[in-house]
């Protein structure tokens, strides 16, 4: 049975067509009609949250080098747009500026530390005290929280969880967790977090889920088949790199 029109979570950004990551991403997915946002952060060596996936910076922008090792000035003057689309746009994008930007509005941001690094649980460490610094750490409760912290590192989940009991978070994988596909999860996490190829394998999976009290977000949905699988099988939330397409498949479903 069909369930409630999935919310539309731009995947770093409208980053099919804009370089992930940078503002211009993140505003055409608001005038695309993303309902969220999602992104990834570490730690730079001075100890900004980045947005940046990997490890390294090589892939997404003209310089060179490992976050970790690197500081916000050593970044500020790079190009991470230049790859993807032309722009004025220059630096990385830091999570503080991400969060000025969804400052004031109903989009919520799922953010997502990688692991493993270098500093282990500092960047969930950073997280806690910038959410709290945005007044973000300590949401009345779970459905208005503007910001849902996820990782793939069950360890991770489980820090932010004791930092910040009220902050929900969603446990990602790209394989059904061991004696999980009961639906069932850690008690530190709130939403199970599947890549699409294990509901493809096991659509059932989110049924099990929402009757133990967790919802899904399904990553990374791009294409018609899979978004309609997880608009039939009850995902409360589909991560795609194209929210435009998305959103405009789901309403022509309603």
């Amino acid at each position: 049975m069909c369930q409630a029109t999935p919310a539309v979570v731009a995947h770093r950004g409208a980053s099919a067509q804009r370089a992930e990551h940078t503002l211009g991403a993140y505003e055409l997915a608001l005038e695309q009609g993303a309902d969220a946002l999602e992104c990834d952060v570490r730690v730079s060596r001075d100890g900004h949250l980045v947005c940046v996936h990997d490890r390294r910076i090589d892939r997404t922008s003209n310089g060179r080098g490992v976050v970790s090792e690197l500081t916000l000035p050593m970044m500020s003057g790079l190009d991470f747009s230049g790859w993807r689309h032309p722009s004025d746009e220059r630096g990385v994008l830091t999570l503080d500026m991400l969060l000025d930007f969804v400052e004031g509005t109903s989009v919520k941001l799922f953010v997502e530390t990688k692991h493993p690094v270098r500093y282990a649980g500092l960047v969930e460490a950073k997280l806690v005290a910038l959410l709290a610094w945005h007044g973000l750490a300590a949401p009345r409760d779970a459905e208005s929280s503007q910001v849902v912290m996820m990782s793939f590192s069950s360890t991770a989940v489980r820090r932010v969880r004791q930092a910040a009991p009220r902050l929900p978070t969603v446990l990602l994988f790209d394989r059904m967790p061991n004696g999980r596909r009961d639906g069932e999860l850690p008690s530190w996490a709130d939403c199970a977090g599947p890549d699409i190829r294990l509901l493809r394998q096991d659509p059932d999976y989110v049924a099990r889920a929402a009757e133990r009290g967790h919802p899904t977000y399904c990553w990374t949905v791009d294409e018609p088949a899979d978004i309609e699988l997880c608009r039939r099988a009850g995902v409360r939330y589909i991560a795609t790199n194209r929210p435009g397409s998305t959103r405009s498949y789901l309403v022509d479903q309603r």
